[in-house]
């Protein structure tokens, strides 16, 4: 048969086909795919302010019903109303006021926080208790709550965030913002305590600032609170609080409440003032005050914008800062405000490269040679160059061409264009005599074009300064040999203000005036200050330089000075005096000469300077130093030199000259270099440079602001968005802004039009590469049958993208390998219906059996049906059936441990839905599985041994394998997973916590082992399983159809159901781990009690009387059995003989209260209800236990509720007494006897105590209680029990002496009221605060005893009283999805087809409850067509996509241990219909064609609605309905007017006019027009037309070809166009509008326009890895004939080709360490190396810090 159709030809062409046609619609995807139209526009906001709502609508587009709203909401109108606005809920029932309500009016009141509806209108009259509902909704955008932003839309309450949009949760923080991380305040909490006296009546508590948030202040004693306010305008004010109530104190809230003892202030804030608490003196006691608020953190860092960039073009830098804000002032303020805070970090400084465009060709000039004349006019020049600079800041000469449309800069200029300084004399001094011949003086001075004394006279055409000077006066002394020159201050000015000089603007040395002369007498020394100073014309100021600035020589710093002999004055010379002159000038020769004296200060004071020896004129008599001028210059010795300060120089910081400034406007940055250098030698010039932190003054700034003047108004593009592909060619789009850079450093954004630029390109291609080929699957295939199973074919084409976008079908062998599920897969469709039986859509099902067997005699063949687990023994013949409803048994598969099973010689598949096992052997345990479509169930099978022990599965080489993995990889875990599945009392849960998942067949594997451990099997069960019982026979066979009832007739196969054994397991698993052991020991034993009393109440009813003799099992005397075996004793003898000769009766020990019998010193024999103590001598103790009963009660014995283990030293009597031979202090406890049968059991204890010690009875079970009104317990159990309940905790006591006992909770002694008789607890009416641990304790002289028992209160699952956090874990989950919650009566939700939905299911709980979901009665989990979700922990269940098949009422099951609870909800899928509404209006009120059109109406479950929503809906079929079909009453008739004489200037047009009767027939006749007369004014039949101008429009003829270039060779030429009357006058353009306008512009060929672009080869990439290369090329627009540039708007028309791209875009690996950007050095100075930015870019120089 074949089993899959052949795909045709022609489907992959098709289906490409069909992919090119979809991709070229025009709406989205998603809308394409929900069929939706496009959103609407936003509607007007419901309010102006205070928050208001807007709403959109969509039209579904399909002719079914479409997926989602076709309306959605928004806010608006998000601003605070003025006061005086009210409140909006108040505004609308104030509109009421004026409508009567029963007949009266009233004035209306809101009530607001309605819990039930908060979205109704509900208003109060003023003045009474009447409250009304005035309209079911309020107007959108009105609050729900007064104290939430959450508001009505459509009468429902819609969850509205702190940032005001709808279903937001966001929340504001402690400080008041939204979605804030409450950092922006702290937490203020004090203690006050006062220490007022009557000189002291009042103090300060605390003042909370301005902007304060949630503030609580208690006061606890006599003392009271009053508040003093200051706000930001200083006014101040007071509040005495001296009532409870509610204020406001400027503005602020403030809730105040005073008590006897105590005062509780509450302000929600943000507090519009400051306020000051303050306490005042009432009482002799003092108070104590506690407060806490959150106080803004008011001066918070602020991160500046980035400075301005470094460079405009070609990479450049820019920083940013952080300057402290004051948020209360809205002001900058000093850091220091900021570093108060220990919250606030200032954040780091940024750094991030800018303007990464190459730069344009510019003009780089040379600095202005110095001018050629120093005054009068000169002349300096430069050289001017065009240069271009790439991005790592390197210049290079390029053509000048480049630089042609920008201005050249000149190279020659004028200068010092203003007037030499002149030599000025002043008058001249008196004569220094008083007669005969003497000198006199003056001043010269040089004076600038400014009038300033200055310095650049020519010392050639100065004036002098002295000369000689005749008095006519005789003199009548001695003659002089020569004049004397007095040296009088005239001549110091005259001599000081030569040698003086001014500063200018060329750099030069000012010396300052000398100092005094060292000595009063002889000679001594002068020195003075010589500074290198430089006059800046700009300020008028002068500026020290360094020393190597000023050229030429320095001027000396220091000289010789002769203050006069210091023995004698020297002769006076005569000037009269003439004779004899030269022989004077010899002696003076003679008298005087040169001579060196020691050696001037060291030039420099460190790397090697000079001494200069000094050189002075002396009196060779006296030795004293003489003036210079007496000596003779032409002796003067040569300069001596030597070497001095030759340690090498302290590091000192060496600047560098700023840099230009990075941008031409807009401030940008200047930087310079500054380094630490240390001069080692001068004369070697050897400077070496150190490290930053070697010198220690403070290192002068490296980069200053320049350029602070706004921009022109450029183009800005911004970064390349992603491109839209990732291979087979993409676009990329970037924004391209008009900006201009402010003064400031930031961007103003501008119109386009401002920037007269042409617009860089904002788009450019991407991803040029060709797609890697991949397969395009075409959808599934119907399967290939109508029903039962089929498959599923899909065919797969080749496709490769290329770099056009194009896609292309390729060879199939380029395409990955497909695997052959991607092409074929099987599908099920629903059972195939037999002939004549109709069909079902109904999935299969299996009726599975939950039961558990147990095989405890041989037999040959058992029959079993599948969903349970059977232990039964080797060579047992197993029939596995598999009973189906609604599917083909012969369709019916099995497997085996996940294998799929064949028929083999041993197993048997039968085609009618069983199995058989042919001879049961270890290797058949397993689990096997039956499969009914989707449909599964399982049997697990396992094999008993002869040693009653199960046997281990034989593990498979792949799960040993396994195993040994898991062991390998993680020795606990495995060894964890085998304790598991060896014993589910060990801990067993821990593996499943961990995620191990057991073996699911091993679940009651320790049960049914613990089971098979009981003694008192029938005997054939101790002989080995190889013998075999012929005699035994099972009734049952292939056939029989009743295969599990003929398994009860079995005598010993134990049927037992699976929730049975699952109760035991999770009673054990509540129990400590310590004592599991214990319980299931017990537990095991009731278990097998209940087993067999069932099976002898089934056998009673159905065995023969001699089939029900059987022989009773002999028990050894004294040999240890257990109870069990006794069980089994009894039941088969005694009860079975006796019981039909008495009637039946429960169990009753005989109690016999007695002293002990001590029959010897060494053996103590006693009845029940006594205490024995055991001494030293005690050899034995005998228990006697005597019960009555029928059937004959079983005797079992426990020792403190532990089932005694009997050995060779504890012997259970033939009598059932117990006797404890040598007893042992482990012997000590309480001995219970249990005498059990079928109708009941009784018990009664005995106390064995050590020499009379205490001794408490204790349980160790846990007690769970739902329903009873009273328990009671023994001390050491754990109570788990509902409210209300009355608990009595039994302390069974003995002791001898009779011990005390004493009750405790929690450790604390509980009183005598709680105690009952024999030290028992009553505990009435529990609740949540009885929870805890009881403790007992006995004591008595002998020492004492405690034992505990845990009181846990169980809640039953209930519907909470507050459900906003089921509401808002709602809107949390799906904000826009309709929701539902469920409640015990059942609520109901309305849906439109195809919506989801939220189901909330609220509950409380302790422990908390889990939670279950059902529609229609069945788990959600298998409802078929169902799409589901449950979210929250089971709290919340979503439904999709919900139709007619899956709405229905859904219901939610909360169980714990305390009880149930149910709640329902329904959802009901609306739809929308046409019905046939009332005739409309008549359309004629006479005559024969009135006809009434019947109305259609769109209904929503009987509700009429906006017709829309019945768009695409069938409508009925309607005929409309004849009426007033009668005679119309004359009228006159007219025809329709006649065309117009004229068209224009004027013309007539004409009509007829008749009187008429229509009649009902529908024909009309011409009537008297006197009849119409009398009825209405006859209508007119000429009026005049075409009354306008007769107009046309004229032109002018072509212009020039010469407007603006549109394409290649073509521009535009212009004409005028007018509007003017036929006689030539001109009009208003409006007068032709009527007519066709001719075109004024129009194209024409231009060789001026015949441009195009061209550019050059790439440059070299600038990097060749990494992120930051990129290579620039040069873009031109050029003529096509003569291939010269011409301007570039002449090439407008086209896009510009990009002059500039990144490349080399590829990681740095195994390269070496550098810097790839140019500004690492700022980098590190900043300290940003850490910052992975950085830490790549500047590798080089981050990795020297």
């Amino acid at each position: 048969m074949e089993c899959c159709r052949r795909a045709t030809p022609g489907t992959p062409l098709l289906f490409l086909a069909f992919l090119l046609l979809s991709s070229r619609t025009t709406r989205s995807e998603e809308d394409r795919d929900s069929q939706w139209d496009a959103w609407g526009s936003w509607s007007e906001c419901s309010r102006t302010c205070g928050g208001g709502a807007s709403y959109s609508l969509r039209r579904c587009l399909s002719s079914k019903s479409c997926e989602g709203r076709n309306i959605r909401y928004r806010t608006c109108s998000n601003v605070d109303c003025p006061p005086e606005a009210g409140d909006f809920r108040a505004q609308q029932c104030s509109a009421h006021n004026d409508v009567k309500y029963h007949g009266q009016f009233y004035e209306w009141l809101p009530v607001s926080n309605d819990p039930d509806n908060p979205c109704s209108l509900k208003c109060q009259a003023k003045g009474t208790a009447l409250v009304v509902e005035l309209s079911p909704k309020v107007l959108d955008g009105t609050r729900c709550n007064t104290d939430t932003l959450d508001m009505c839309i459509s009468g429902l309450c819609q969850i509205v965030g702190c940032d005001h949009q709808l279903g937001s949760t966001a929340k504001e923080d402690n400080c008041g913002v939204c979605n804030g991380d409450g950092t922006t305040c702290r937490l203020v909490r004090g203690l006050y305590k006062s220490q007022l006296s009557a000189t002291k009546l009042d103090d300060t508590v605390v003042a909370i600032p301005y902007g304060s948030r949630h503030i609580l202040l208690i006061l606890k004693g006599p003392e009271h609170l009053y508040l003093e306010t200051k706000t930001l305008q200083g006014v101040k004010g007071e509040n005495s609080l001296s009532s409870t109530g509610t204020f406001l104190v400027e503005n602020s809230d403030v809730d105040f409440q005073k008590y006897p003892d105590k005062e509780i202030l509450r302000m929600a804030g943000p507090l519009t003032a400051d306020f000051i608490v303050k306490i005042r003196n009432s009482g002799p006691a003092n108070s104590t005050v506690q407060f806490i608020f959150y106080q803004p953190i008011i001066h918070r860092w602020r991160e500046t914008d980035f400075f301005p960039c470094s460079a405009t073009c070609g990479g450049g830098y820019q920083l940013t800062s952080a300057e402290c804000y004051d948020l209360r002032s809205n002001r900058v303020v000093a850091d220091q405000y900021c570093h108060y805070y220990p919250e606030n970090i200032k954040p780091k400084p940024k750094l991030q490269e800018c303007n990464l465009d190459p730069c344009p060709a510019r003009w780089e000039a040379t600095p202005w040679t110095a001018c050629s004349s120093s005054c009068g006019g000169g002349i300096q020049s430069r050289a001017v160059s065009c240069v271009e600079e790439d991005i790592q800041g390197h210049v290079t000469s390029v053509e000048e061409w480049k630089c042609m449309y920008i201005p050249k800069m000149p190279i020659v200029q004028p200068c010092n264009i203003f007037d030499c300084p002149k030599w000025l004399a002043q008058e001249w001094s008196p004569c220094t005599v008083t007669c005969g011949q003497g000198l006199r003086y003056r001043v010269v001075l040089c004076i600038n074009h400014r009038g300033m004394h200055t310095g650049g006279c020519s010392s050639k055409t100065k004036p002098h300064i002295k000369e000689e000077c005749i008095i006519p006066t005789p003199c009548y002394k001695p003659k002089e040999k020569l004049p004397v020159e007095a040296r009088t201050p005239w001549y110091k000015q005259a001599q000081e203000l030569e040698e003086g000089a001014a500063v200018s603007e060329e750099p030069s040395f000012i010396p300052e005036a000398w100092s005094a002369c060292t000595v009063t007498c002889g000679v001594g020394t002068q020195v003075r200050i010589v500074k290198c100073q430089v006059l800046l014309s700009f300020s008028q100021s002068v500026a020290d330089l360094p020393v190597d600035e000023c050229e030429g020589p320095k001027p000396a710093s220091q000289r010789a000075c002769y203050a006069g002999p210091c023995n004698g004055e020297v002769p006076e010379s005569h000037p009269g005096e003439t004779d004899g002159l030269l022989g004077g000038l010899q002696d003076f020769d003679e008298l005087y000469d040169w001579e060196y004296e020691g050696f001037t200060k060291c030039s420099e004071s460190c790397g090697g300077g000079v001494q200069e020896a000094v050189v002075s004129c002396l009196n060779k008599q006296t030795r004293e130093p003489a003036d210079e001028n007496l000596c003779v210059t032409s002796r003067r010795p040569p300069k001596l030199l030597k070497a001095c300060s030759l340690d090498p120089c302290p590091s000192r910081w060496e600047i560098g000259k700023w840099s230009p400034c990075s941008l031409t406007c807009g401030v940008g940055l200047q930087t310079r270099d500054v380094f630490c250098s240390q001069i080692r030698s001068r004369e070697m010039n050897e400077t070496v440079i150190l490290a930053d932190d070697l010198c220690r003054q403070h290192k002068p700034s490296t980069v200053q602001a320049c350029n602070r003047f706004n921009c022109p108004p450029d183009w800005y593009p911004a970064q390349w968005q992603p491109c839209s592909r990732t291979c087979g060619g993409g676009v990329q789009k970037r924004e391209i802004l008009c900006k201009q850079r402010m003064a400031d450093g930031s961007f103003l954004e501008l119109p386009e039009t401002f920037c007269s630029a042409s617009k860089l390109a904002s788009q450019q291609a991407c991803k040029k590469d060709d797609c890697p080929s991949e397969w395009l699957l075409s959808d599934w295939t119907e399967c290939s049958t109508s029903c039962g199973e089929g498959t599923q074919t899909r065919s797969a084409i080749c496709r490769k993208v290329l770099k056009t976008g194009v896609s292309a079908i390729v060879n199939s062998s380029l395409c990955p390998p497909l695997p052959f599920s991607s092409s074929i897969r099987p599908c099920m469709l629903a059972t195939c219906a037999r002939p004549g039986r109709p069909s079902t859509k109904h999935s299969p099902h299996i009726e599975a059996a939950r039961k558990i067997y147990i095989q405890t005699r041989r037999q040959r063949k058992l029959h079993f049906v599948v969903g349970g687990f059977a232990y039964l023994l080797p060579k047992t013949a197993v029939v596995l059936r598999c009973p189906t409803r609604r599917f083909r048994k012969p369709l019916i598969t099995w497997e085996k441990d996940g294998q799929h099973l064949i028929s083999s010689a041993h197993v048997t598949v039968a085609p009618f839905g069983y199995l058989k096992i042919h001879r049961l052997k270890p290797s058949d345990a397993g689990i096997y599985t039956c499969s009914a479509g989707p449909a599964r169930e399982q049997f697990v099978i396992k094999l008993i041994g002869g040693n009653q022990k199960l046997v281990a599965r034989p593990m498979s080489l792949r799960s040993e394998e396994e195993a040994l993995r898991v062991r390998k990889a993680n020795p606990k875990e495995a060894l964890q997973t085998h304790k598991h599945q060896n014993g589910i009392f060990s801990n067993g849960s821990k593996a499943e916590k961990r995620g191990l998942t057991a073996d699911p067949g091993s679940h009651y594997d320790d049960l049914v082992s613990r089971l098979l451990e009981q003694g008192g099997w029938p005997r054939e069960l101790l002989a080995s399983w190889e013998v075999q019982d012929s005699t035994e026979r099972n009734t049952s066979s292939e056939e029989d159809q009743n295969a599990e009832q003929a398994l009860l007739h079995l005598p010993f196969t134990i049927v037992t159901e699976q929730q049975r054994l699952d109760d035991i397991l999770r009673n054990l698993s509540q129990q400590p781990e310590e004592l599991r052991d214990v319980y299931s020991k017990h537990l095991v034993a009731q278990l097998a009690q209940e087993i067999f009393r069932s099976h002898g109440e089934h056998q009673d009813t159905r065995l023969k009387p001699s089939e029900q003799r059987i022989p009773p099992v002999a028990i050894p005397p004294r040999k240890p059995v257990s109870s069990f075996t006794s069980l089994l004793r009894t039941s088969s003898s005694g009860e079975v003989a006796g019981g039909s000769r008495r009637p039946h009766r429960k169990p009753t020990i005989l109690r016999k209260i007695s002293a002990a019998q001590q029959l010897s010193a060494s053996e103590v024999v006693t009845h029940l209800g006594q205490t024995v103590a055991l001494a030293s001598g005690t050899l034995s103790v005998l228990l006697h236990c005597e019960a009555i009963g029928n059937p004959r009660p079983t005797i079992s014995w426990a020792r403190n509720g532990e089932e005694v283990q009997f050995s060779e030293r504890i012997l259970l009597q033939p009598d059932d007494s117990l006797q404890i031979l040598a007893p042992v202090e482990a012997d000590v406890g309480f001995y219970t006897c249990n005498a059990t049968n079928a109708l009941g059991y009784d018990s009664v204890s005995i106390a064995v105590t050590l020499a009379g010690k205490p001794l408490v009875k204790t349980s160790r079970m846990t007690m769970i209680n739902t329903k009873d009104p009273a328990v009671t317990v023994d001390i050491g159990s754990t109570i788990k029990t509902v409210q209300g309940v009355n608990v009595t905790i039994n302390c069974q006591v003995a002791g001898v002496p009779e011990a005390e006992v004493t009750w405790f909770r929690n450790k604390s002694k509980l009183g005598s009221s709680h105690h009952l008789h024999e030290g028992s607890l009553l505990l009435t009416d529990v609740s949540f605060s009885d929870q805890g641990l009881y403790s007992c304790r006995a004591a008595n002289v002998h020492g004492e005893l405690t034992e505990n028992t845990q009181l846990l209160i169980l809640d039953p699952p209930q519907v909470p009283v507050q459900l906003e956090d089921i509401r808002a874990l709602l809107a949390a989950t799906g904000p826009n999805l309709p929701s539902v919650l469920m409640s015990p009566l059942g609520t109901q939700l309305v849906l439109d087809p195809g919506n989801s939905a939220l189901l909330g299911c609220p509950i409380t709980g302790h422990p908390t409850p889990n939670i279950t979901w059902f529609h229609g009665g069945q788990s959600v989990a298998t409802v078929t067509g169902l799409t589901h979700h449950i979210l929250a922990a089971g709290q919340i269940l979503q439904v999709a996509n919900l139709n007619g098949e899956t709405q229905g009422e859904f219901s939610c099951l909360a169980q714990n241990e305390a009880g149930v609870l149910v709640q329902k909800a329904s959802l009901v899928i609306q739809d929308y219909w046409w019905s046939v509404d009332r005739l409309a209006t008549c359309s004629a009120s006479c005559g024969n064609r009135g006809v009434q059109q019947p109305r259609l109406k769109c209904l929503l479950n009987s509700t009429e609605v906006n017709p829309a929503h019945c768009a695409g809906k069938v409508r009925p079929a309607v005929h409309p309905v004849p009426c007033n079909r009668r005679d119309c009453p004359s009228r006159w008739m007219v025809t329709s007017w006649s065309a117009c004489t004229r068209s224009c200037g004027g013309g007539i047009q004409t009509r007829r006019v008749t009187c008429q009767k229509l009649k009902a027939s529908g024909i009309s006749t011409p009537v008297s027009n006197d009849i119409c007369t009398q009825l209405a004014k006859r209508p007119v039949d000429t009026q005049a037309c075409n009354q306008q101008l007769c107009v046309e429009w004229a032109f002018s003829s072509w212009g020039q070809c010469n407007g603006p270039c549109i394409g290649p060779r073509l521009a535009v030429q212009h004409r005028q166009v007018f509007c003017q009357t036929l006689d030539g006058v001109t009009l208003p353009s409006e007068q032709c509008s009527a007519l066709p306008r001719p075109v004024s512009t129009q194209n024409c060929w231009s060789e001026a326009c015949s441009v195009h672009w061209r550019v050059s080869l790439w440059t070299l990439c600038t990097a060749t890895c990494g992120n930051y290369g990129f290579q620039s090329r040069r873009v031109e627009c050029v003529h096509a004939r003569t291939n010269k540039a011409v301007p570039e708007h002449l090439c407008s028309w086209g896009p510009r080709p990009a002059n500039w791209q990144r490349c080399n875009i590829t990681p740095c690996e195994n390269m070496e360490c550098r810097d790839t950007t140019r500004y690492c050095e700022k980098v590190k100075q900043l300290k940003l190396c850490q910052l992975s930015q950085f830490k790549s870019r500047c590798c080089g120089t981050c990795g020297k810090a």
